[in-house]
């Protein structure tokens, strides 16, 4: 290559960088502004929602997360109680405490008196994790199923969410999240649905679906 053409493939070469520096810098002072302007101690209050797979193990990422902290989780698990819970498996021997409502899905159940009960019993184990200030996430997983079809009251829900210990977190899963509660949410996650192994017709995985 001619001396010419070296020059030149240098001077492009440098002009690219230069513009990628700049661009990152500009990236970097809006991260910078944004963490300087984010300074307010609480815990968070996150729905994960939509149709999409993923909400439950998004939450109990967290879960462990919080735990390989040293910190205290708790989980209220409805609608799949009586699956062998992989997630579930793990977190106990770490101590995490579990209220699971052991009726399985509501589908198969088809007893309302049945399903509303086992929903208030859980409910009511959660509800006092969410008064525990040595709580610092609680896991409220599939929640939103309970609320659509009204075994727990979805003011009570709200209640005890906002009077919870300031510094304790926690997260609410599961489709069609109530707009009350993604309104008082700081953090709300939709989850879509793109495309599903089960609607291909391969059976729930060990391992990878529960």
């Amino acid at each position: 290559m001619s001396t010419d053409k070296q020059n030149k493939t240098q001077e492009a070469q440098q002009k690219n960088h230069d513009k990628h520096q700049q661009r990152q810098q500009k990236v970097k002072e809006n991260v910078d502004a944004k963490v300087a302007a984010a300074q307010a101690e609480q815990g968070i209050f996150q729905v994960i929602t939509g149709n999409g797979k993923g909400k439950s193990t998004s939450g109990f990422g967290t879960v462990a997360r919080c735990v390989g902290h040293g910190m205290n989780a708790a989980v209220a698990q409805f609608i799949k109680g009586l699956w062998d819970c992989g997630e579930r498996n793990l977190l106990e021997k770490a101590g995490v405490p579990f209220s699971v409502m052991k009726t399985g899905f509501t589908w198969e159940t088809q007893n309302r008196e049945t399903d509303t009960k086992a929903a208030q019993d859980t409910w009511q184990q959660a509800k006092a994790w969410l008064a525990d200030e040595s709580i610092d996430l609680v896991l409220l997983d599939e929640l939103t199923y309970m609320v659509t079809y009204e075994y727990i009251d979805l003011d009570e829900v709200i209640t005890a969410i906002e009077n919870r210990p300031k510094m304790q977190s926690v997260i609410i899963t599961g489709r069609a999240a109530h707009r009350r509660l993604t309104d008082l949410a700081d953090t709300v996650s939709e989850v879509r649905n793109v495309k599903h192994a089960f609607e291909a017709g391969i059976k729930a995985q060990k391992g990878f679906d529960f």
